[in-house]
């Protein structure tokens, strides 16, 4: 099975992906929509649309059984955002964190001058 990525349509609240299905029985046609509102500085970032909806859509297709098939309309949830981010831009420590981390040997230097 291939998954191939045509392209995305814009509307005023959301951003629909398109993407074909190529396997060995039929070709299939999907859409994954996200909202605009999701599109935030600490939330996906444009490029990421694409990659998201992939994904969502892979995880769709691996559930599937010959009972159950994938819906050919998808949408991306807020848990989906939040795992997404998580993922791929993780937390920075924190900055005092980071700087001991960072710099073993002044801790040292100084537990040495202490003696």
């Amino acid at each position: 099975m291939t998954i191939q990525y045509v392209g995305f349509n814009v509307a005023d609240s959301s951003r629909t992906y398109n993407f074909d299905v190529i396997g060995t029985e039929e070709a299939r046609e999907f859409t994954v929509k996200v909202q605009s509102e999701a599109f935030r500085p600490a939330g996906l970032k444009l490029q990421d649309g694409p990659d998201i909806c992939f994904r969502r859509l892979q995880q769709e297709l691996q559930g599937e059984t010959q009972e159950a098939r994938a819906q050919a309309h998808l949408s991306i949830g807020e848990q989906n955002i939040q795992e997404y981010v998580e993922l791929h831009r993780p937390r920075r420590p924190s900055a005092r964190k980071a700087a001991s981390d960072r710099w073993p040997s002044d801790r040292m230097s100084s537990a040495s001058n202490e003696n």
